[in-house]
Formats: structure tokens, sequence, C-alpha cells
């Protein structure tokens, strides 16, 4: 795997679902809203949107469902339903193996969907917050992925140009927000690494 790194001075993860396994309790706390409010549950699809923020996922429910749901209800009720089903943060086993090969030779980031109170709890929970040289949250960025500026935003703050940073994510929105930083992407698919060619 080492091997693999050598080119890159900056690794940056996305935070659920990559380096920290909360997306299938975020999909639970979505169907558990969906059940309120009235609305389809599509799994695949909320799962797609990893990364997107819970106000603008709420966003893209109206859109999609052609509704006029006060989003900001939406996304507090789904917080709050996730709050109460959340066990505790695992870290994906594949993941943390890369960040711990990096720690201490290369700078490692987090730039995540999720807002910072959120983010830094998570982090703090795993043991992480405290290794990290920075973290890029959306209360950071004015535009969320698939908009590039939380990589290019996490890339700045570890002073390493975009093209030296490697992005781990496990969505599409979140690779096409790597590509559009310049930067290579490895997809976490189901805890699996899959490299780019």
């Amino acid at each position: 795997m080492l091997e693999k790194l050598t080119g890159y001075d900056a690794i940056i993860f996305d935070m659920d679902g990559t380096l920290i396994d909360s997306m299938p309790t975020h999909l639970e706390a979505w169907r558990l809203t969906s059940e309120k409010y009235g609305f389809p549950f599509d799994k695949e699809w909320h799962y797609s949107l990893g990364g997107v923020s819970t106000e603008r996922t709420a966003e893209l429910v109206n859109q999609r469902y052609n509704l006029s749901l006060d989003s900001g209800s939406v996304a507090e009720t789904k917080r709050l339903l996730w709050e109460e089903i959340y066990s505790g943060p695992v870290l994906i086993d594949e993941t943390y193996a890369v960040f711990t090969r990096c720690e201490g030779k290369k700078k490692i980031a987090v730039g995540t969907g999720a807002i910072r109170a959120h983010a830094e709890s998570l982090l703090a929970g795993v043991g992480l917050l405290e290794r990290l040289d920075a973290l890029v949250t959306v209360s950071d960025v004015e535009n969320g992925k698939p908009h590039p500026e939380t990589f290019l935003t996490a890339a700045a703050q570890v002073g390493v140009e975009p093209g030296r940073c490697l992005v781990f994510e496990d969505t599409e929105l979140g690779r096409q927000a790597a590509t559009a930083a310049g930067m290579d992407c490895v997809l976490v698919v189901n805890g699996q690494l899959h490299w780019p060619n």
C-alpha cells in the first residue's frame, strides 16, 4: 500500500462511510424521518448523497418529490433521530490502516459534509480529532460537495498543492468533488479500497 501513497504529500479523508462507519445509522435516521414526514425512502439514493449536508439533503428531498416541506425542520428531525439511535463511532479498518501508515509522514485532513460540532464529536469519539492537521466541515465552506471547495480548503490549510493530495471517499458526489479539486481519489466501497488506475 505504501508505494501507492508515494507522490502524495497529503491525505484527505471524507468522514461518514469512509473513515467512520456511521452510514447505516444515517440511513436509518432518514428512513424514520421519511415516515414522519410522509415522503418515500430510497435507500440507494440517500446513500448516494453521503457527504452532502443534512440541510441540503432535505432540500433535495423537496426537489425530488415535488414537496414544500420546511427543510430546516426536516434536517433537525433527522439529526435528533440519528442521535437517538447512534451507539457510537466505529472506525473502518482499511482506511484507518492508511491513516496510521501516513501519520507523521504526510499531512492528514478530514473534509466532511457534516456540521463542525458533529464532526468534532465523532472524530474525538474515535480518538482522531487531535491527530488531524486540518478539519474542514460544511460549516467552514460556502459550497458543499460535489463542489471542490471542501477539499481545496483542506489542501490550503495543510499547505499542500491540490495535485499532491489523495482523497478517500465513499460516494460518487465526493469523488466528483475530489476530481474537480484536481485530486486523485480512492473510492471506499463497503469498507474496501478501490485505488485509481
